[in-house]
């Protein structure tokens, strides 16, 4: 097994301007294009914790609170949460600035999930991750249950062998 490493040494930031071809009708970033940056910025992030080629897995969990806007200086955050056999999942945390406003907001998270592979294409084993904030511990302990349930609705889990999901909705014991 590679040797762990820390959540902390994976963290990304990427800053972009959206600029009028990014924006669609309404001057607000299309969310392909911010989608786009998201998938990127996590790449990174994975390939920082493991030292390999990564692709991405899947995009889950993308929520849209607020839109972005044309002129608005947009910075991504990532960070790996959890590393599993081959696979990683990281969290993107994207706030907008309308910096002549002084406005800074929150907009957008999700979690994406990216394979390690070898020169050829094939998955290899990635280093696990030692969370050590509360705040990365949190996310630690969430990302086993948002595998398993991403399992079972690919139908590559039954239901009743996650674990995890079972603590939260059935009794001790059940």
């Amino acid at each position: 097994m590679p040797n762990q490493k820390f959540a902390k040494n994976s963290v990304t930031i990427m800053t972009e301007m959206v600029l009028p071809n990014d924006t669609n009708t309404l001057n607000n970033l299309m969310g392909g294009r911010l989608m786009h940056w998201m998938d990127i910025v996590a790449a990174i992030a994975a390939q920082k914790h493991c030292n390999r080629i990564v692709v991405t897995a899947s995009a889950d969990s993308i929520s849209f609170k607020q839109p972005i806007n044309l002129g608005n200086v947009v910075t991504l955050r990532s960070q790996v949460t959890r590393a599993f056999n081959s696979s990683m999942e990281v969290f993107i945390e994207v706030t907008a600035e309308d910096i002549p406003a002084n406005k800074k907001i929150m907009t957008h998270r999700a979690f994406f999930t990216f394979v390690a592979v070898d020169q050829l294409g094939n998955p290899i084993s990635v280093p696990p991750i030692e969370p050590e904030t509360d705040l990365e511990k949190q996310r630690f302990d969430g990302a086993l249950r948002r595998r398993q349930l991403a399992l079972i609705l690919a139908g590559k889990m039954k239901p009743e062998e996650a674990t995890e999901l079972k603590k939260l909705f059935l009794p001790e014991g059940n």
